[in-house]
């Protein structure tokens, strides 16, 4: 599975506003701070507007902020607002020609490991994301780094 461009902006922008709680951001300044599309971000944030999630203010010295505190806006709702599909095989969605429908346990599975997918998002607000990493977590995003590419020993 995979999530969307549309799901790593809107996550981006609300990162970088809980980054700046002290005064409106713009679409431009998030754009020019992650190197991307600002036409991108402008639906999201018309999309995370609509959500509830920031508010923003028109005219000349606009901009946006969160609507919610950090500790309000859960991950988990978040990515099933933005994301419009979560089927992960042919046969969980709709116009299912799969020719092993009902004769294969692989959908039970899909569908057990995407609720605990969401389920562990459901954990999480963006206040975890914003909180200082400890040491440890430190270390284990360098593992994973030298992991993906090929390096499989200790560091």
């Amino acid at each position: 599975m995979r999530l969307t461009t549309m799901t790593d902006y809107a996550l981006r922008m609300l990162l970088y506003l809980g980054q700046h709680p002290e005064r409106l951001c713009t679409t431009a300044e998030i754009a020019q701070a992650y190197g991307i599309s600002e036409a991108h971000l402008t639906k999201i944030t018309h999309q995370l507007g609509l959500g509830g999630w920031i508010s923003t203010v028109r005219g000349k010295g606009g901009g946006m902020r969160l609507a919610l505190a950090p500790s309000e806006i859960m991950l988990g709702e978040l990515v099933r607002a933005i994301e419009t599909d979560f089927y992960l095989v042919e046969c969980l969605g709709t116009g299912n020609a799969c020719n092993l429908t009902g004769r294969c346990r692989l959908t039970g599975i899909f569908n057990e490991a995407l609720a605990a997918f969401l389920e562990q998002l459901d954990r999480h607000s963006l206040a975890d994301l914003l909180s200082p990493l400890p040491a440890r977590a430190k270390q284990g995003l360098l593992e994973i780094k030298l992991h993906k590419k090929g390096k499989h020993e200790p560091v």
